[in-house]
């Protein structure tokens, strides 16, 4: 168990305070990381966002990015403004959030663990939502590109890929009887997940245990890939 054991870690969580980052950021206090919710709403202060959890705790062994915000209009609808929302928390907040941590963890010479948020419509087209397709789509490059350049320094970078969550994201969705049967029909597990679904594989990447594993994305929905 020891593997899995994240006490003394300091975790910098984004989004923690609602739905999957929620899940996922009392998924890493339970294994004994001090997590640190933190609402995301200064996309241009994100490396002071850094230096200061580092300074509150003294470093930040993990960063675990799971804000998220999502518009669902039909492609021609998108307007400009909707779009940079959805890439300024989804990538553009990703890459420069990884980026403050990565030095802050090479500067300690002590590694660290990277883990992302990806999505289904990284994988699969979903009508509605070319924002967030886009940018979840630009992020399993940005995992991939990172843990390349970073390996050398230890550090880990991966994404846990939800299926369809019961969230405040997407509870209009599964709000209609038609389509939420629809929805569970695609899923093996019968059922939407919750996000204490994401509690085993949050910590697995971020604890010692997933130490020769990087550059992937860990799907956790259910099967719905599968079917």
């Amino acid at each position: 168990m020891s593997l899995f054991d994240l006490h003394g870690k300091v975790a910098l969580v984004t989004g923690a305070g609602r739905g999957l980052g929620r899940g996922m950021a009392l998924a890493l206090a339970s294994a004994s990381a001090r997590a640190i919710p933190w609402d995301l709403s200064d996309p241009d202060g994100l490396d002071e966002l850094v230096e200061e959890a580092a300074g509150r705790n003294g470093r930040v062994d993990v960063l675990l990015h799971a804000a998220g915000v999502q518009v669902r209009k039909p492609a021609f609808e998108v307007t400009l403004e909707d779009w940079e929302t959805v890439q300024a928390v989804h990538l553009r907040a990703a890459f420069f959030l990884s980026q403050a941590a990565a030095r802050h963890m090479i500067e300690r010479r002590a590694g660290g663990k990277i883990l992302l948020v990806a999505s289904l419509t990284s994988q699969i087209g979903v009508p509605n939502v070319a924002p967030c397709a886009a940018g979840k789509s630009g992020l399993m490059g940005l995992v991939r590109t990172l843990a390349v350049e970073w390996a050398p320094h230890s550090i880990q970078v991966n994404a846990v890929g939800p299926g369809y969550f019961r969230a405040s994201l997407t509870e209009e969705r599964l709000a209609d009887p038609n389509r939420r049967n629809r929805l569970r029909s695609r899923i093996l597990a019968g059922r939407p997940s919750k996000p204490e679904d994401l509690a085993g594989t949050t910590v697995f990447l971020a604890s010692p245990a997933s130490g020769y594993v990087t550059g992937q994305v860990i799907n956790v929905d259910g099967g719905w890939l599968a079917g």
